[in-house]
């Protein structure tokens, strides 16, 4: 088969959604399809919100001057050199290539998938999560009922879709490239160290993060923490804390993952997150928000610990009730551990090669 995503845009570092696209692509080119992912400049016939935030409006702005200046690279992703990665203009039907399949990957492209000729192929949309929270409600939900076969990557996803009262909706959850996100070091004999992905995203919650390392520090003065993220300037950042920009991926799992306890994640809202999972697959405890689509592989008091978003004094109650009880953190470090190890891409990606032969 000869199968295309589209993408929102460039992409300069690590974000979810294009790992998970090319998580994808390097496996299904590995079974002898033909795959595309086309990254393009700007897209066509995007809908400009009637109201947006001052920081929605820098960061466009900066993204917009961003691409322009700087070529793309994807040396923080291993790509498969089958795929073919297409840097292109804008999503115009001339800058994609004629095949089986187009997959929409968020709400941005969904328009420009429509647009498209028959000759671009039968027409789907991965939905990465419910992304309310970087366009217009009524605009996203009604990407959800567009005319198109639907994979969603969570049960959380599974049950908004519901809501919404769509058809034609296949689950095919994230998974973890076990090759990398491994054990390096015992889940026993950790010391206090807790990590944590920082981004200025509010959808990310970081202040809630910090605010929350912040209460389990005074209880617990030695307390570790490590943050990562992909901005350079770290103003938002207590000085206390260590702070990594932009590090590799090995960095991260062999540093950061397997040098830390205990992973926390503060998002609001999630699709399915990456990291935390990630961590899991590497021995850290998850402490996190229940936002959403971590519920695929966290439940609470048994693979992880979990609380409401945008409450930080709860958040920091769990941190420390790992921190003060090693062998709870060892148990459920080690439950999740084996839990996200049957998360798969292998089987994902056959999970989305069915669903596109049983449609096209």
């Amino acid at each position: 088969m000869k199968i295309t995503f589209l993408t929102s845009g460039y992409n300069y570092g690590p974000s979810g959604g294009i790992r998970v696209v090319y998580e994808h692509a390097n496996r299904l080119v590995a079974r002898g399809h033909l795959v595309s992912v086309v990254q393009p400049r700007r897209l066509k016939c995007l809908p400009r919100p009637e109201k947006t935030t001052p920081y929605c409006m820098v960061r466009g702005w900066v993204e917009k001057l961003h691409s322009m200046l700087v070529k793309p690279t994807m040396d923080w992703q291993p790509v498969d050199r089958r795929v073919k990665s297409l840097f292109v203009p804008d999503s115009e039907a001339s800058h994609i290539p004629d095949g089986d399949a187009i997959f929409a990957t968020a709400w941005k492209t969904v328009r420009s998938v429509l647009d498209y000729p028959k000759a671009k192929g039968e027409k789907f949309y991965l939905i990465q999560g419910y992304e309310t929270f970087i366009g217009p409600k009524d605009l996203v939900e009604e990407t959800w009922h567009a005319p198109l076969h639907k994979v969603v990557v969570s049960k959380w996803l599974v049950d908004i879709g519901r809501q919404l009262g769509c058809s034609d909706l296949a689950y095919v959850p994230n998974a973890i490239n076990h090759e990398r996100y491994r054990l390096v070091r015992p889940i026993e004999g950790r010391q206090p160290r807790v990590a944590m992905a920082f981004s200025k995203a509010p959808i990310k919650g970081a202040a809630d993060g910090i605010e929350a390392l912040r209460i389990a520090r005074d209880r617990y003065p030695g307390l570790e923490v490590v943050l990562f993220g992909q901005t350079r300037l770290r103003s938002r950042i207590p000085r206390w804390i260590e702070y990594h920009s932009n590090p590799a991926q090995d960095f991260i799992i062999r540093q950061i993952y397997n040098k830390s306890s205990i992973f926390l994640c503060s998002s609001l809202s999630e699709g399915f997150a990456l990291p935390p999972a990630e961590a899991a697959a590497c021995g850290c405890a998850v402490v996190a928000t229940d936002n959403g689509g971590i519920r695929d592989y966290i439940e609470h008091g048994v693979t992880g610990l979990l609380s409401a978003p945008g409450n930080p004094e709860a958040l920091a109650e769990n941190l420390c009730l790992l921190l003060g009880n090693d062998n709870l953190r060892v148990r459920i470090a080690n439950a999740c551990n084996m839990f996200v190890a049957g998360l798969s891409w292998d089987r994902s990606t056959s999970l989305i090669e069915d669903f596109v032969r049983s449609r096209i």
